[in-house]
């Protein structure tokens, strides 16, 4: 048997699967009453998505972040008469102790820093919820609210403390684990909150955190309420913000169907995307298709599509694509994305969207997105976009190529890519910038040239001209430069990979989020290969065996 400092490392032996459902739910119960919705955490010891650990004291691992994931975008799409989101938690004086430490110290790295990112983004995703859809969230902390537990109620637009004088919010990580908070707690605490530098270092390395008035007075939380008050101030708030909110009170919404897929050695299969694995070559080939049918135009036939309708169902199957390629395949280091079908469907479906664009549905689908395709920005894989015969980078799809760190395009006639109004404004990166601000460093000039092309097919030479691809090989050569190109990014090493793709992808601008992932991946990801957090006697591998932990006192 191992010992206390020789525990073994998990690692996902079976499918990890990012589709569930509220039937599913082991660990969250969604409440609707009116205006208000409230997600209730109620995270059972046994329910871990791996073995070898308890989830006691509401900590949380992947699988009840999956639910959360989902359970919010129940609320976004089949609950539009929502206007407040309430988080609490069903077990008395405690709503979350943060990230199980067991589940992270028996972790192996990907998957620490995989869990990280997929957190960051649902935690990011509400913000965008609440600046983009009018969904606001109160973090109701019915008691002790520690490391990733108060991460989740800094998300929140509003935080409100119970007085009971035990109750304390905390980012223990630093003091505890030898980690920094892995889900932009530093960073919310500065940039959101404006704690003042000198109390949020004194916060941040004080484990026990900090409660009532002085939480309060700090800027830690924005309430501080008598047990006895506590349920009813939280729902009167939540009444308040939701009557301040434009989505409509009397919608009916869209049920979010399981999707169809099938799963087999070749890769994952929908209806409109499809993932090819070429394990040789340590490869993923991503084909998102085109509308198959005549795309509806109208609100009303929108709504009459559903879940059906084209931007939302390959949203869908593409979120889920992404997310079972980050986590399941993790040695696939390049992906390769390319699409497949008519551009004339692609920009009908651009128009759409955005002639309906103050439309509750189109708008929650705009937003989902925006917020599906920023996970390719931050996902520490290569990409190629591959512009060939049959291509319709057209767009929204058009996102796709200016995801990609290389576009390939051949020049032969028929082979084109297109703009659309889209592709100036809803589908911003994380650092809050259009792919093409980013790719022209707001060069206006630029942008407005680019501005005159919607709408137009252009062609390899044309396309190269105006910066939008970056090799634009013939006939002749093309199969051998695409083969070269693939060829020498495997050969590279795939640490160096990740650091240089995330210097380039968003040049100079950045915000909260970006800098929340710029910290992870530049910290949290060295410190979390650090003998002082996880080597035998470091702090994350001792946490509850009675040991101290014994660092290497060198700064370096």
């Amino acid at each position: 048997m191992p010992t206390a400092t020789e525990k073994p490392e998990h690692v996902f032996s079976d499918f990890v699967d990012f589709q569930t459902g509220p039937r599913q739910y082991r660990h969250w119960k969604l409440a609707i009453d009116g205006r208000v919705a409230t997600l209730t955490m109620d995270i059972q010891e046994d329910g871990g998505i791996l073995p070898g650990y308890k989830l006691k004291l509401n900590s949380y691992d992947l699988g009840v972040d999956i639910e959360l994931h989902d359970a919010l975008q129940r609320i976004r799409f089949e609950h539009p008469e929502v206007g407040c989101v309430v988080i609490t938690s069903a077990k008395p004086r405690v709503f979350c102790s943060g990230a199980n430490i067991y589940m992270l110290g028996l972790s192996t790295h990907s998957l620490k820093v995989n869990f990280c990112k997929f957190t960051n983004e649902t935690r990011n995703g509400i913000e965008d919820s609440s600046a983009h859809s009018g969904l606001k969230f109160v973090a109701a902390c019915n008691g002790s609210t520690a490391g990733g537990g108060y991460e989740l109620a800094l998300a929140c637009d509003e935080i409100l403390l119970v007085d009971d004088r035990s109750s304390a919010v905390s980012l223990p990580e630093v003091p505890l684990l030898g980690v920094l908070p892995g889900t932009g707690g530093l960073t919310r605490v500065i940039d959101k909150r404006h704690v003042r530098r000198d109390l949020a270092d004194v916060f941040c390395t004080t484990p026990e955190g900090v409660q009532g008035q002085r939480a309060k007075q700090w800027g830690l939380v924005d309430d501080v309420i008598k047990p006895q008050e506590f349920e009813s101030r939280v729902r009167t708030r939540a009444i308040e913000l939701a009557q301040s909110t434009d989505r409509p009170s009397a919608a009916e919404g869209v049920a979010l169907l399981p999707l169809v897929r099938k799963i087999d050695e070749q890769g994952y299969h929908y209806k409109f995307v499809d993932v090819q694995f070429e394990a040789q070559r340590r490869t993923a080939t991503i084909t998102v298709k085109a509308p198959d049918s005549a795309v509806p135009h109208t609100s009303a036939e929108i709504l009459a599509a559903g879940a059906e309708w084209w931007p939302l169902q390959m949203a869908r199957e593409l979120d889920d694509a992404i997310l079972s390629l980050r986590t399941n395949q993790l040695e696939l280091g390049l992906w390769i994305l390319k699409t497949e079908g008519e551009l004339e469907k692609v920009l009908a479906a651009d128009s759409a969207m955005i002639s309906n664009r103050d439309h509750w549905l189109v708008r929650e689908v705009i937003n989902f997105l925006r917020r599906t395709f920023a996970r390719l920005d931050v996902s520490s894989r290569s990409m190629y976009a591959i512009v060939e015969p049959g291509s319709c980078f057209a767009g929204s799809l058009f996102e796709l190529l200016l995801s990609a760190d290389r576009v390939y395009m051949l020049d032969e006639s028929g082979v084109n890519v297109a703009l659309s109004e889209i592709n100036f404004g809803g589908l911003e990166m994380v650092n809050g910038l259009t792919r093409l601000q980013a790719r022209f460093y707001r060069d206006e000039v630029k942008i407005q040239n680019l501005r005159k092309c919607i709408g137009s097919p252009l062609a390899a030479r044309p396309a190269a001209d105006a910066g939008l691809a970056t090799f634009t090989p013939d006939e002749l050569d093309w199969d051998d430069e695409v083969r070269l190109a693939i060829e020498s990014r495997i050969a590279l090493s795939p640490d160096a990979m990740t650091g240089l793709e995330a210097n380039l992808r968003f040049g100079p601008t950045e915000n909260t989020d970006s800098r929340i992932f710029g910290r992870l991946s530049a910290w949290q990801n060295w410190i979390f290969i650090r003998p002082n957090a996880v080597g035998p006697t470091g702090a994350l591998k001792v946490y509850g065996t009675g040991n101290r932990a014994k660092f290497d006192w060198e700064r370096v």
